[in-house]
């Protein structure tokens, strides 16, 4: 692929990482911020004193007086100072493989990504659109812990990268699973002839940032932050903790961010609303089988007053919307309807439990967008809609930390 920027920066560093002694660490990983529920936290952070959920949500301290940030960094240090956290002795890049329930493996390599220059054209690429969100929180607990606490998801677009890396049968060094069942599995790599090949894959080809939008852009806030306080010197706030997983369709496991909406002014007929935009088909009851036969079908689809409708996109939906992607077709609907409140649903189950609670109204159900496609929006430099994409399984917090001191 040619290449029409500076090439992706890839870097071993010094990684943090539990001692097995003090923390086993099945029971101090935790999921990515963005997807912790409030009670999830607390489920979290009592299974063990130094779970990482501590610091990547740390809460204050009102009787001492700390904020949230101050009491994630007295943590993070007290972890490293007391042995829970142990430094590598060296430069290191970090093999890392998921394994979902049905044995489905996503296998990718750790280590700090370059962050572009400001003002130039760079071969790290945007995925997603990104929806109105507070970048202070996140840019406000880097500043207090000065370490990259999870990885960003980037894609490379260099086929074979995999090879570079693959741990085959080697023994990992830190082996869980979590919740849901997904094995996480870490290995250490501290080869200098295989780290200079990890990197020179990854410098071949543009990688597409899949998940952590904001905490890209948060890197790069505070990086400018920090080079206006040297005189623009170089350090490693340059870099972000990334994790980096080959653009294929052995590797990743792409669902659809479904929506659910609330609020339609009673006695409103969204079915008749549908039809100006979409073919609307009824495919029968919303019970297991019909729900499972559209999915198997790959079909776009509305649910709501216990019915299941098949819609087919007219082409005039597909003129207005600018592309075929679901996620556009259902905005330019929405565009549309009156005034009402639309979740996104990461899951079928999430959006009809919501239907069934009563908590929404209707639930529409988006077919996943394909590796091709993510393949070519990235080859033409474009951004898909917010929520668009969801990957999985999602990579944990805490099977290696970033100090921006070490």
């Amino acid at each position: 692929m040619c290449q029409s920027g500076p090439v992706p920066r890839f870097e071993p560093f010094r990684g943090l990482r539990y001692s097995p002694d003090r923390a086993p660490i099945g029971q101090v990983i935790a999921p990515p911020y963005d997807v912790i529920s409030s009670v999830e936290r607390v489920h979290f952070a009592s299974r063990h004193p130094a779970n990482a959920v501590l610091v990547e949500l740390p809460e204050p301290d009102l009787l001492g007086g700390r904020d949230r940030y101050r009491v994630a960094a007295d943590l993070f240090m007290r972890w490293q100072g007391d042995g829970t956290l142990r430094p590598d002795p060296s430069p290191c890049l970090y093999p890392y493989r998921m394994t979902d329930t049905q044995g489905r493996r996503t296998t990718g390599v750790i280590g700090a990504l370059g962050l572009p220059e400001p003002e130039s054209e760079s071969d790290i690429l945007p995925h997603e659109l990104t929806l109105p969100k507070a970048k202070s929180d996140r840019l406000d607990l880097l500043r207090a812990t000065r370490a990259n606490l999870s990885p960003i998801w980037g894609l490379s677009m260099h086929h074979g990268l995999t090879a570079t890396f693959d741990p085959t049968d080697d023994q990992p060094a830190a082996d869980a699973y979590d919740d849901d069942g997904v094995r996480h599995q870490l290995w250490v790599l501290d080869d200098r002839d295989a780290i200079e090949a990890i990197a020179a894959g990854v410098a071949a080809a543009p990688v597409v940032i899949a998940d952590g939008h904001h905490r890209y852009e948060t890197a790069r806030a505070y990086r400018a932050e920090r080079r206006e306080q040297s005189a623009g010197a170089p350090g490693p706030y340059d870099l972000i903790l990334s994790l980096i997983v080959e653009l294929s369709e052995h590797q990743l496991t792409v669902g659809a961010i479904h929506r659910t909406i609330s609020g339609l002014p009673p006695g409103f007929d969204l079915t008749e609303a549908c039809a100006r935009w979409f073919d609307v088909v009824r495919a029968g009851a919303a019970d297991e089988r019909t729900l499972g036969a559209l999915a198997e079908a790959h079909s776009l689809s509305l649910v709501t007053g216990g019915s299941a409708y098949l819609l087919l996109p007219l082409e005039s939906t597909y003129a207005e919307a600018g592309n075929d992607l679901d996620s556009s077709l259902i905005a330019v609907l929405l565009s549309q309807l009156p005034p009402h409140e639309a979740v996104h649903r990461h899951s079928v189950r999430e959006a009809l439990t919501a239907l069934g609670s009563g908590e929404a109204q209707a639930a529409f159900l988006l077919r996943p967008v394909t590796v091709a496609q993510i393949e070519a929006w990235a080859a033409a430099r474009q951004q898909m809609p917010p929520k668009t994409t969801y990957f999985s399984p999602k990579p944990r917090t805490g099977m290696v930390f970033r100090s921006l001191d070490l």
